[in-house]
């Protein structure tokens, strides 16, 4: 009896105690990727299935970078929950300013506003929410180093805030997982802003980013794909002294998909 006792307890102990360990590779072949559009940069996938990340140069980890419109994503769940956005279809008029992307010379709602990156409509969301709030809200949600210096309409673009390509992740596994301090109504307003690809096999749901920082253009690619019930996210963060490198805002999403189709990724 006592040894069935013993038995059991070891057999309960082993089970409870075990955990499956993380782990890393580290492609460094990845550089090809980045070479043919003469960028430097870094690479994440994250595989919650498997407890695992790739990485590509992994020095630029923990390393933090203005998010610029990836910011997008975090804005647009505080303009919901505050209440300055009503909803996706959510209205704010053009100023009449000129701009230098066509597609910013309109009246933009949430969708239309995110999918082109709209800077002006977010300055606005922004301004509206105000300094005290949009403060509170990066800091409840633990946003990259939640540095709202710089401007109520400029603190992601130009000023003090910062965030690191596992910040990235970190912040998008608590985003699919219902984690963030949100509700699920803008939670689910921002997953369906956010598609990007939405094929049979799969679908992506992504933000891109372009913004300066010390003399260098940043480029970002962030977001998760889901297939199969499995989900991963992914991380791209470039960078280029080129102030006049043509490729560089094609180079943030194309090595992405170069890498998923070398990892055969979404085939699997």
């Amino acid at each position: 009896m006592k040894q069935t006792i013993l038995l059991l307890t070891l057999t309960v102990f082993g089970l409870t105690s075990w955990k499956h360990k993380q782990t890393t590779e580290i492609r460094n072949d990845f550089k090809k990727y980045y070479d043919q559009f003469d960028v430097d940069g870094s690479f994440v996938l994250y595989d919650p299935q498997d407890d695992k990340y790739i990485l590509y140069n992994q020095n630029q980890f923990n390393q933090r970078f203005t998010p610029a419109s990836t910011f997008k994503i975090c804005n647009s769940l505080i303009g919901l929950e505050t209440g300055v956005i009503k909803n996706e279809n959510f209205i704010i008029p053009w100023d009449s300013v000129m701009r230098k992307y066509p597609k910013w010379n309109n009246d933009h709602d949430l969708k239309t506003a995110f999918k082109n990156s709209t800077v002006w409509y977010y300055q606005e969301l922004a301004r509206q929410v105000g300094g005290q709030q949009m403060k509170y809200w990066l800091d409840k949600t633990n946003y990259g180093n939640t540095d709202t210096s710089g401007g109520i309409d400029k603190f992601w673009l130009t000023g003090g805030l910062r965030i690191s390509p596992k910040q990235q992740i970190d912040f998008l596994k608590q985003f699919h997982d219902n984690q963030l301090p949100f509700s699920q109504r803008s939670l689910d307003i921002v997953k369906n802003i956010m598609i990007a690809k939405d094929t049979l096999g799969y679908t992506v749901r992504a933000k891109s980013g372009w913004g300066s920082q010390d003399n260098k253009e940043i480029g970002w690619y962030v977001g998760y794909f889901e297939k199969n019930d499995k989900v991963y996210y992914f991380s791209n963060c470039i960078q280029t002294a080129d102030l006049n490198n043509k490729d560089f805002a094609k180079a943030r999403i194309d090595i992405v998909y170069q890498i998923f189709d070398e990892l055969k990724i979404l085939n699997k």
